[in-house]
Formats: structure tokens, C-alpha cells, sequence
């Protein structure tokens, strides 16, 4: 691994840093090896680096503890993705409380074409079991890639329907990549990981404990552009991913169910309070996520505006955060992108004469193309 890498995954192991602040420490000391080196004074002047984390970066095990990391992700033969890395899924970049590190193992694409996040409870009944396969059957066609978080029921349906359809599927883990929970669903996440993989931001050896779910589930929101519930209590799991993918602008479908149903209930309270969508069939998800047409076409049939060749990166980042949202303040812009105001204001009105991006009254942006 390079020296970047092994920076890279030792910030994260820094007692008392976030995504967020590592973030913060890369915007102003320009990489994760020239954090390490900077010196005390100088990561005092990181906003939110105070005294106590600037001294844990100076004189923490994080740098030995990060060799042990890469060599057990060596054995596994697992890569770390680090937010700057262009192989880092595009999907979640862009959000603020995105992992600034992943672990990905399997021979997939976490960057896929298209999408698709299944959910649902633990308890799956034979009725939502048999809904998981008949959507994944109908997907089969458009080479849809299956995100979903290996747990018993309505998560597992989707990976082995999947692997049944040949298509890639990606389980998302609440723990280390050497430690598959639950344990009797080892060897479909083996069988996963040549057609799609596995993801997580635990190190490995980390234990599924509780709070790692709801962190686990924002990853899954993040990474599909759709998110289908197919059964789902009042509360759990479920509902939490449907939250976040609402918060991320993604299309949210639930299946209806029986109103007596315990299972059917948190599907009807998504539909109810008009965050989902309701399902009747797949022809909802292939409408309206324009899966008719061909990859990369413009969702109204008309292709869209050709990017630059001479693009910078810094451009293209810009551009997907405002593909998020119908429009967004020029400071919470700033905000997302780590780029600095008088970088970002000039980076706008290039995109703005090159017709990729509206200004809008209280420096506001909007994207021209969607």
C-alpha cells in the first residue's frame, strides 16, 4: 500500500476525529501524510482541531496501528477508499456525514451505472420474500447493481435472488469485512464477492455492535439511487434507510401492504406521510429512474450537454453536489465541497458561461442539466 494509504486509514484511527474533520485537516494541509507532519501549531489552526485532538494526531499509535490494518486488509485482499481516490463510490461523496474512508473487497464496481437499495425486515414474510424476487427478475435486463446489508429476511432474499439473476450485488456491513454477520449468510457473502462485493468503514477485526446499524444504513442510501421497502415494522432499520435516502434526494418506493399486517405497517406509514412512493410493479422503478433508456441518455430522451474535456475535478465535484439538490447556497456549497470561497465563486461563473449552471437569486446554483 502506498504511503498515502497508510496515512490515509491511520487518520481515522486518531481518537476524536470524525469524517468531517479529516475533511477539514486534508482541505488545509493538502494530504493525510502532510497532517502527520504538520505541526502542532499548525493544526491548531484547523477550524475545529482543538488542542486535545491536535496533540492525539502528534502522538497517537494511529500510524502502527494503520500497518496492522493494511496487512490484514492484504490477506483479505481488500482495498481502502479514501474520499480523494477516484475509485471511492461518486454516489456518496458529495454528502457532508460521508465516510472520509471505505473497505471494499469483491471484484464489482462500487461506482455502477445503476442502482438499487432493497430493504427490509428481519422478519420477512413468504409474501415479502416473493415480492424481493420478483423485482430483482424484472431488473435482470437492465444490469442493475443490488445494494443491500446482508441481515436476515428481506436483505438476504435480494443478495441470493441477485447471485440467481447474475447480478451484481454489493452488501454493506455494520462491521470489519472479516467478521460477516450474521454468521450462517458467510457463504453467500462469499459468493457475492465475484459478481459485486462487500463495503464497509469498519476496520476489519470490528464487531457489529448496535450503533454501527444506523451508520450502515446511510451507506446504503447513499450508494443507490433508489431505495425500495419492502416490508418494514413501525419502526427499525428500514425506515431509518428510508430517512436517509429522503435526506439524499433518492427516490424511495414501499411496497403497500395489509393493513393488518405488522410487517406491512412501516410501508404504509412511508406511503401515508408521502416519503415513499407507492410500488405496484417494476415498471415503477424502470419509469422513474429512466432505466428504459439506454445508460448516460438524458432522462427527458434528449442527450445531455457533453462535460468538457478539460473539466478539472474540482469541477466535476461541484457539479454532482448540485445534481443533489434543486439548488444550493454558494456557503453550503463551500460547505460540502472543502473549496474555498474565492476558488469556488470563480469555479461557478466558468460553469455558468459554459451553460452548466444557473445562478439564482441569494447566490443560489442550480444545475442546468439532470
Amino acid at each position: 500500500m502506498s504511503t498515502d494509504a497508510h496515512s490515509q486509514v491511520a487518520l481515522t484511527l486518531v481518537p476524536g476525529l470524525g469524517s468531517i474533520l479529516i475533511r477539514q485537516l486534508i482541505s488545509y494541509c493538502g494530504s493525510a501524510p502532510e497532517v502527520f507532519r504538520s505541526p502542532l501549531a499548525r493544526l491548531l489552526k484547523v477550524p475545529g482541531i482543538g488542542d486535545i485532538t491536535a496533540r492525539a494526531i502528534r502522538t497517537s499509535d494511529a500510524l502502527t496501528a494503520a500497518e496492522r490494518v493494511l496487512k490484514r486488509l492484504e490477506t483479505l485482499g481488500a482495498t481502502p477508499l479514501f474520499y480523494t481516490d477516484k475509485a471511492y463510490p461518486a454516489r456518496l461523496k458529495t454528502f457532508y456525514d460521508a465516510p472520509a474512508l471505505l473497505y471494499w473487497q469483491g471484484a464489482g464496481d462500487p461506482n455502477a451505472p445503476r442502482t438499487i437499495g432493497l430493504v427490509g425486515t428481519r422478519q420477512a414474510t413468504d409474501y415479502g420474500r416473493r415480492i424481493t424476487t420478483d423485482i430483482i427478475d424484472a431488473l435482470a435486463p437492465y444490469n442493475v447493481t443490488v445494494i443491500s446489508g446482508l441481515a436476515y429476511g428481506i436483505d438476504i432474499a435480494a443478495h441470493r435472488a441477485s447471485l440467481t439473476n447474475g447480478l451484481p450485488t454489493i452488501g454493506v456491513m455494520a462491521s470489519g469485512l472479516d467478521v460477516v454477520y450474521p454468521s450462517v449468510h458467510r457463504r453467500t457473502a462469499q459468493e457475492m464477492l465475484a459478481q459485486g462485493g462487500l463495503l464497509t468503514e469498519s476496520i476489519p477485526g470490528t464487531k457489529p455492535d448496535a450503533h454501527l446499524f444506523p451508520a450502515r444504513n446511510r451507506i446504503i442510501a447513499g450508494l443507490s439511487d433508489a431505495i425500495v421497502v419492502v416490508e418494514a415494522a413501525a419502526k427499525g432499520g428500514a425506515l431509518i434507510t428510508a430517512e436517509y435516502a429522503n435526506n439524499y434526494h433518492r427516490d424511495v418506493f414501499a411496497v403497500p401492504g395489509q393493513l393488518n399486517q405488522t410487517f406491512s405497517a412501516g410501508c404504509n406509514k412511508l406511503i401515508r406521510e408521502n416519503k415513499a412512493q407507492i410500488y405496484t410493479s417494476p415498471a415503477d422503478l424502470i419509469e422513474a429512474l429512466n432505466w428504459d433508456q439506454p445508460v448516460g441518455q438524458h432522462p427527458r430522451g434528449n442527450a445531455a450537454p457533453a462535460l468538457p474535456v478539460d473539466v478539472t475535478d474540482e469541477e466535476s465535484q461541484v457539479l454532482a453536489l448540485l445534481r443533489q439538490s434543486t439548488d444550493l447556497h454558494i456557503d453550503e456549497l463551500s460547505w460540502q465541497s472543502q473549496i474555498p470561497m474565492g476558488r469556488l465563486a470563480s469555479l461557478l461563473l466558468n460553469l455558468e458561461f459554459r451553460g452548466f449552471v444557473r445562478s439564482l437569486p441569494g447566490k443560489k446554483y442550480s444545475v442546468v442539466y439532470v
